[in-house]
């Protein structure tokens, strides 16, 4: 499979959105993925959002992670990036507008534009009951938070009608486990693992109780970052797999709703930190034939 970038496109295209959870962008380059290249440059973009819920309604609406333009209004940015969709798409007339009033792209797609929208997702707080689950034909939990490979054998594409993928792939998100990794090696880290669970057990009353998390040294944090780099290279060639089974005309965008820390400044993790390695991912696109 190879890439071309057209400016006019002849049909309607089908649409992938593939979000690879918390990977970072250096660790996306360190990976130096060779079949997702394919598609394009890879940029470095700045995710709207660090956490995994926010983001992804982001992306619903249409908000690819940006770049960071000085002496540029962001109206005029907006529009730049909206009109992409025209080439996503295969659309000639694709505008802000058009969004107008729900601001959300599952539903446009489907009522206006006569895409079946499907989305497959690993993590739970994108969970089918949650609102981000609007305007699609389908959109499934897997029971696997970290098998990219399950979501691409449930691909279908129909002959009548373009189509719209969200694929949420959780293999880069903690604890960067692969699907044939025995759960007995996947790293623990108290304060992590069943982060709810947590939640509910230390708010009493109101107020914090005592317990206290001793931070991880910096050796396990680096051996953390690693396993995210190893999961890049393992999801490279299952995106291989993912070219092979596409029609032709098909639009691909890969990207991540945010980064990770992995002890920069004495954090961990992303969600509730403001540093520019929990908003820095990767960004690349482009039309196979």
């Amino acid at each position: 499979m190879t890439a071309v970038h057209t400016g006019k496109l002849p049909r309607r295209n089908n649409y992938i959105l593939v979000v690879f959870d918390s990977c970072r962008y250096d660790s996306f380059i360190r990976a130096r993925p060779k079949s997702m290249r394919k598609l394009g440059k890879v940029e470095k973009r700045w995710s709207y959002a660090s956490w995994t819920a926010p983001s992804h309604f982001n992306l619903l609406m249409g908000l690819m992670p940006h770049v960071s333009p000085k002496h540029v209004f962001a109206s005029e940015y907006y529009k730049k990036d909206f009109l992409q969709f025209n080439e996503r798409l295969g659309c000639s007339d694709f505008e802000f507008k058009s969004l107008v009033p729900r601001l959300y792209l599952p539903p446009f797609l489907k009522d206006t534009l006569g895409y079946e929208t499907h989305a497959r997702v690993s993590l739970p707080v994108l969970n089918p009951k949650t609102p981000i689950n609007v305007g699609f034909d389908s959109f499934r939990l897997m029971a696997s938070h970290n098998d990219m490979r399950a979501m691409v054998q449930e691909l279908h594409f129909s002959e009548e009608r373009p189509s719209f993928w969200m694929l949420n792939v959780g293999e880069t998100h903690y604890p960067y486990a692969l699907p044939d990794e025995p759960r007995d090696k996947w790293p623990v880290l108290h304060g992590v693992h069943g982060v709810f669970k947590h939640l509910d057990d230390q708010v009493v009353g109101g107020k914090l109780s005592a317990r206290k998390e001793r931070f991880f040294n910096q050796p396990k944090l680096d051996e953390l970052r690693a396993r995210q780099v190893h999961a890049v290279k393992y999801l490279d060639r299952v995106v291989e797999e993912l070219f092979d089974l596409v029609p032709e005309n098909t639009y691909i965008t890969i990207t991540a709703d945010h980064g990770e820390l992995f002890g920069e400044e004495g954090y961990f993790g992303h969600g509730p930190i403001l540093h520019e390695k929990v908003l820095e991912v990767p960004f690349v696109e482009g039309k196979l034939r």
